[in-house]
């Protein structure tokens, strides 16, 4: 998997070397931010944490990408018994689109348009994934966008998690509110088949993530987005740890994850 993930991005620098080298034509669109969460009652690791998140998002004539960074902060007794006391991870995220590069339109009922889809996960510690699979573009009224994205998994060195597929529909929906917006998005990621793996202490997981924020920036006619809100966490099995199960012989009780963090959002 980590050769076929290399290989995929090895062939979107090619695809992007066959256009004309304007940036114009290459890059279509593109959008970065800063998120700062605030949040308590997080499971597995310290219970109190704060997030700086960058982002950042473009289409591109072959296909988008999509790339975050988190560097969390954990509020009194860091993880590892207090030896940590912060982390970080990210997310990789480009998409080869097929019908960009055929130049066919691939639109058929809701399906607008049927990519390859690559993820690459990275932290602190042993985090390291590979995921590639099918995706779709979907047309749901009402929606700025619906992607249903589908991955096998490959973690780096076998670990616990590896080989199973992955479900993550992502969407963005905005509903006017006075002067101004209120945008829920997020993503949900749905590892469907953990519980039959060779190692068997990876479990089936579900995690939903939307954010449900309200454009001050517009409401107060400033050009760029600036929004305040939530971000709720719902983690079913959080990192594949059974509730109420062990890892490496260690007891590590609920695992269910069900809390929400005041954000607040700048693009720029």
């Amino acid at each position: 998997m980590k050769k076929a993930t290399t290989a995929a991005l090895v062939l979107i620098a090619g695809g992007l070397s066959a256009f004309p080298a304007c940036a114009d034509e290459l890059v279509q669109w593109h959008t970065n931010s800063l998120t700062y969460l605030y949040g308590k009652n997080f499971k597995v690791d310290p219970p109190i944490q704060q997030t700086l998140t960058f982002e950042h998002a473009s289409g591109w004539s072959v296909g988008d990408l999509f790339l975050f960074v988190d560097q969390i902060n954990f509020n009194g007794k860091g993880a590892n018994d207090g030896d940590d006391e912060r982390t970080h991870y990210g997310e990789f995220s480009p998409r080869l689109s097929l019908g960009k590069i055929s130049g066919i339109n691939m639109a058929a009922g809701p399906v607008t348009d049927i990519l390859v889809s690559m993820t690459y996960e990275f932290g602190k510690g042993d985090t390291e994934a590979y995921l590639i699979g099918p995706a779709f573009d979907l047309a749901i009224p009402g929606f700025d966008f619906f992607q249903l994205n589908t991955y096998l998994r490959k973690t780096d060195g076998g670990r616990p998690g590896d080989n199973v597929w992955q479900i993550t529909p992502v969407w963005s929906y905005t509903i006017p509110m006075g002067r101004s917006d209120l945008v829920i998005d997020g993503f949900i990621d749905w590892v469907v088949d953990n519980d039959e793996n060779s190692r068997g202490d990876y479990h089936a997981n579900v995690h939903i993530n939307p954010q449900i924020k309200y454009d001050l920036g517009k409401a107060l006619g400033w050009r760029e987005k600036v929004y305040v809100g939530i971000e709720y966490d719902y983690w079913k099995n959080k990192f594949g740890i059974k509730d109420g199960g062990y890892v490496s012989e260690q007891f590590v009780g609920e695992t269910n994850q069900n809390t929400a963090s005041l954000l607040l959002k700048a693009h720029f």
